[in-house]
C-alpha cells in the first residue's frame, strides 16, 4: 500500500510512540476493505507497538478505531486516510501512543475540563486542504479527554451517508447526531463553542493588555511579515487575527513563491506562524476586529475594538485583513450555501461526482475549477460575465478540450434555485439577446474574484471605491500611524509574495514612525 520511502518516513514518526497502539478494523469483501487492511499492514510494520485486529463490528465497512490498552481512547476513522489526510492519521497514531500534542497548554487543559458526552463526526474528502485541520483537532480532543468520542469519514467513499444527512460541503462537523459547524475550525474554535465562558475570560485577558508599539489586525502573509519586522526592531509588538494563516489556508497549491518550487496553503500558513511565534511577540488568534479608533491627543494611542468586547491599544497598527471570496449576490446564493452553493472546488468538489455542476467565473481560478472538477463531475457549466474568457490560453485550451464542460460567455447568474434542501437548478441571462435560461444541475462553484476585509474601517480610512485601504508607497493610510499591507489594499497584484513586501514595508514605515513622533507622557503610556 505504502512506497517504501513513505514507510520509512513513518517507521521514523512511529518511534516516538510512548505506549501499544490497537487498531481494530472493521471490513467486508469489498476492494476499499481489501486496500484498507493493506494499510494497517504497513502501519503494524513499521512500529512493534501497533497490532491489528480485523474482526470489529462497526457499521461503516471499512473502518478501523485506534486505541491503547487501559485507556478510554476513541477514535476512527471511515475510510482510507489518504491524500491529506494521512497526515491526520499519523498524528492521530502519535497521540493516541502517548506522543505529547504541541498544542498550546492552555487549550489542553480547557479541552480536558470539558464535562459532557461527546461524539464527533467529521465529513471530509480526501482533496480538501481545510479538513485535515478540523480532523487532527477533534482527534487531539478525543485522546486528551475520554468522554469525547471522534470518526473522521471520508464523504466521498460513504456517499449514501453524505446524501442522507444533506451535507454538500466539506468539512462538515455533526455533534452527538445534530449538525455542529461547517468549514474549516481549529481546536481553540472548537473549545470556544463548547465553553461558552472561554469568550469571556478571553475578552478579560486581552482588555487587560498593555499598550503595543505595534499592533497587527490581520495574521496572513502581510500581516505575518509585519509582525516578523516590527519584533526584529525590539519594540512591543502583537498580532490580533481571525485566523492565522488568512486565505492562505483556503489555497490548495502554490507554485510561484520565490524560491519554493511548489507548496500547499496551510503547510504555508503553519510555516508563516511558527516563524512568528519565534520571537517575542503577543498573538491574539480567534479576534475579530469591529472598529477603529485614531489616536486622541491626550494619549496616542490607536485603539482596536474586537468583537467579544474587548479593545487593544497600540502606538501604530497595520491593518492586514485580507480578502474573501466574492458572491454574486444573487437571489438564493445565501440561501443554499454549503446545500449546493460552494466556493472551494478542491474541497467540495469529491461531494458532487457524477453530478451536474456550475462553475461562475472565466479568470483563471474559474477555468481551474471547470478543468478540475471535469475529472470527478458528469457535466460542467462554465459561465463568464464578459464576452470571452479571461484566463491564460493554455487554460482556455485545456478547458475547451474537455468534452463534458460548456463554456457560455456574456452571461450573467441571475438566480440559484433549489428545493428548500438544496440546489436544482440556476437561472442565467443573455446579455447579448436578453433571453433567461435554466440550467439544471446540483452544485455551483463561485469563482469570481476577492473582496477586501474593509467594511468596519469605512468612515475612519480612506477606502477606494472598491473598499480597498488606500495606501501610499509606504503603507500610510489617511490616519496618522495607521498602515496597511496585503490583499485588503489598493496596491495591485494580490500575490503572496507581494502582500509579504508590503507588510515588511508598512512594518519598517510604522518604525520610522516610531521614532519621530513623542511618546506622549500618560499614566497608560508610562505602564507599558
Amino acid at each position: 500500500m505504502l512506497e517504501a520511502d513513505l514507510k520509512a518516513q513513518l517507521k521514523a514518526y512511529l518511534e516516538r510512540a510512548v505506549r501499544p497502539i490497537h487498531i481494530v478494523a472493521s471490513v467486508d469483501d469489498g476492494a476499499k476493505s481489501r486496500e484498507l487492511l493493506s494499510l494497517l499492514e504497513d502501519l503494524k510494520d513499521a512500529s512493534p507497538k501497533i497490532s491489528v485486529d480485523a474482526a470489529g463490528t462497526d457499521a461503516r465497512k471499512p473502518s478501523f478505531a485506534l486505541t491503547s490498552p487501559d485507556t478510554d481512547i476513541d477514535v476512527r476513522f471511515a475510510g482510507l486516510p489518504m491524500g491529506h489526510e494521512f497526515t491526520s492519521l499519523v498524528l492521530a497514531l502519535l497521540q493516541v501512543g502517548g506522543h505529547p500534542s504541541k498544542a498550546a497548554k492552555d487549550t489542553i487543559e480547557q479541552v480536558a475540563a470539558l464535562d459532557g458526552d461527546y461524539l464527533f463526526e467529521t465529513y471530509y474528502s480526501l482533496s480538501c486542504q481545510n479538513c485535515p485541520d478540523v480532523v487532527q483537532a477533534l482527534n487531539l480532543a478525543a485522546v486528551l479527554n475520554p468522554r469525547i468520542r471522534h470518526v473522521a469519514i471520508d464523504g466521498a467513499l460513504f456517499q449514501a451517508e453524505v446524501e442522507a444527512r444533506e451535507i454538500m460541503s466539506v468539512p462538515t462537523v455533526f455533534l452527538n447526531g445534530q449538525k455542529f459547524d461547517q468549514g474549516r475550525m481549529t481546536l481553540e474554535q472548537i473549545v470556544a463553542k463548547l465553553d461558552t465562558g472561554a469568550a469571556k475570560r478571553d475578552a478579560a485577558k486581552i482588555a487587560a493588555k498593555k499598550p503595543f508599539d505595534v499592533l497587527v489586525v490581520g495574521g496572513g502573509p502581510a500581516g505575518a511579515a509585519a509582525a516578523i519586522y516590527a519584533a526584529r526592531k525590539g519594540i512591543r509588538t502583537g498580532v490580533a487575527s481571525e485566523r492565522f494563516g488568512g486565505q492562505v489556508l483556503d489555497t490548495m497549491a502554490i507554485e510561484n513563491f520565490i524560491s519554493v518550487k511548489e507548496t500547499e496553503g496551510p503547510k504555508m500558513a503553519a510555516a508563516l506562524e511558527q516563524h512568528v511565534r519565534e520571537y517575542d511577540v503577543d498573538v491574539m488568534d480567534l479576534q475579530r476586529a469591529t472598529q477603529l479608533v485614531p489616536a486622541a491627543d491626550d494619549d496616542g494611542l490607536v485603539e482596536v475594538r474586537l468583537e467579544n468586547g474587548a479593545a487593544l491599544k497600540s502606538r501604530t497598527v497595520v491593518l492586514s485583513t485580507g480578502a474573501r471570496w466574492r458572491q454574486m449576490g444573487v437571489p438564493g446564493e445565501d440561501q443554499y450555501r454549503n446545500k449546493g452553493v460552494a466556493y472551494c472546488p478542491h474541497c467540495d468538489g469529491p461531494l458532487f461526482k457524477g453530478k451536474r455542476v456550475a462553475v461562475i467565473g472565466g479568470g483563471n481560478s474559474g477555468v481551474e475549477a471547470a478543468i478540475d472538477l471535469a475529472g470527478i463531475v458528469a457535466h460542467v457549466t462554465l459561465i463568464e460575465y464578459d464576452a470571452q474568457l479571461r484566463a491564460d490560453e493554455v487554460l482556455q485550451r485545456k478547458v475547451r478540450s474537455l468534452p463534458n464542460v460548456r463554456i457560455v460567455t456574456s452571461a450573467q447568474t441571475t438566480e440559484v434555485l433549489g428545493d428548500g434542501a438544496k440546489v436544482n437548478a440556476l437561472v442565467y441571462r443573455d446579455r447579448v439577446g436578453g433571453d433567461s435560461h435554466r440550467v439544471e444541475l446540483e452544485g455551483v462553484f463561485v469563482q469570481i474574484g476577492l473582496l477586501p476585509n474593509t467594511e468596519w474601517l469605512k468612515g475612519v480610512v480612506s477606502l477606494s471605491p472598491r473598499g480597498e485601504i488606500i495606501v501610499d508607497d509606504r503603507g500610510q493610510t489617511s490616519v496618522p500611524g495607521v498602515f496597511a499591507a496585503g490583499d485588503a489594499t489598493t496596491v495591485p497584484y494580490k500575490q503572496i509574495v507581494i502582500a509579504m513586501g508590503q507588510g515588511a514595508t508598512a512594518a519598517l514605515s510604522a518604525f520610522d514612525h516610531l521614532i519621530r513622533v513623542p511618546v506622549v507622557e500618560t499614566a497608560e503610556a508610562e505602564a507599558a
